[in-house]
């Protein structure tokens, strides 16, 4: 078989920010690798540069990925070890990753996780209300039409809810936080974590929209955390409905499709969202 002989892709979490916050079972990867196959091969030379690792990179980045998975994965059957790695965090997860994991299990090649750091996880667990069970949504859509219909959907769902934004984007996040799901939510927002000037600010979205228009444009990439919809306050939204539905269909889902989606983060059945996406296009009872 061609897997006998192949390597091994290593998926390797990397620091979010503070360099000493990789592991040792990472750096003993990163050490011994073939080829390091990196978002960004500047910002992970300073990574190698720091643990003192000198290790041959490659380029692999979103507009790269689709072209340059086969050959990595050529290397990989050829017996190579390669280690996976993203700027910061875990590849795959809102970073590139998922079509080079794909090629090379479709290869018969080794897939070995090497789990580490997370904004995700290092935020919930700081957030100061109860998290423990959460939705990672990652980037919501830049057009604000869309980015408000995906809040809405979301607005029944009583675990927490996890994004990533872009600090520039920020305002207008907060702003459509408020508007699909209420300025008395409480959240939190992790900015710079786990570097020199580290931030975290806690309050209501209303709050923390007010805190974050006072104090100007903040730099990088944020992540935030909004407590889930209270208990006894999950009334479902017809207009929020409609929203999520139009949303779904403008990006090409099926009307199956959405009825399982739309169904799975508002609270109402398949069968409700299926007559009711029917209804919209006039194809079936209002």
């Amino acid at each position: 078989m061609r897997g006998e002989a192949a390597g091994t892709l290593y998926v390797v979490a990397t620091p979010i920010g503070n360099l000493e916050d990789v592991t040792l079972r990472a750096l003993r990867i990163l050490r011994d690798a073939d080829l390091i196959a990196a978002e960004d091969t500047r910002r992970t030379r300073k990574l190698l540069v720091a643990h003192g690792i000198d290790r041959p990179m490659t380029s692999y980045h979103d507009a790269v990925e689709r072209a340059r998975a086969p050959r990595i994965v050529e290397r990989l059957l050829a017996g190579a070890s390669v280690a996976l790695v993203s700027d910061a965090g875990t590849p795959g997860i809102a970073d590139p990753g998922y079509h080079l994991v794909r090629g090379a299990l479709a290869a018969g090649v080794r897939v070995v996780p090497i789990p580490g750091p997370s904004s995700v996880t290092a935020l919930v667990s700081v957030a100061g209300f109860p998290a423990e069970r959460f939705v990672f949504e990652g980037f919501l859509p830049t057009r604000p039409g869309a980015r408000i219909a995906r809040l809405r959907a979301l607005a029944a769902e009583p675990r927490a809810l996890v994004f990533l934004e872009a600090a520039r984007r920020l305002a207008g996040f907060l702003d459509a936080a408020r508007a699909a799901l209420g300025g008395g939510r409480p959240a939190a927002i992790g900015r710079e974590l786990t570097k020199l000037h580290e931030e975290i600010l806690r309050g209501t979205l209303d709050d923390l929209a007010a805190r974050v228009a006072a104090g100007g444009e903040p730099k990088g990439e944020v992540t935030v955390v909004v407590a889930g919809a209270p208990e006894g306050k999950r009334e479902r939204d017809e207009s929020a409905l409609d929203d999520a539905i139009r949303a779904a269909r403008a990006a090409g889902r099926s009307v199956r499709d959405v009825a399982a989606d739309v169904a799975r983060a508002t609270g109402y059945t398949r069968r409700e969202v299926y007559r009711r996406a029917l209804a919209l296009e006039g194809r079936g009872p209002s």
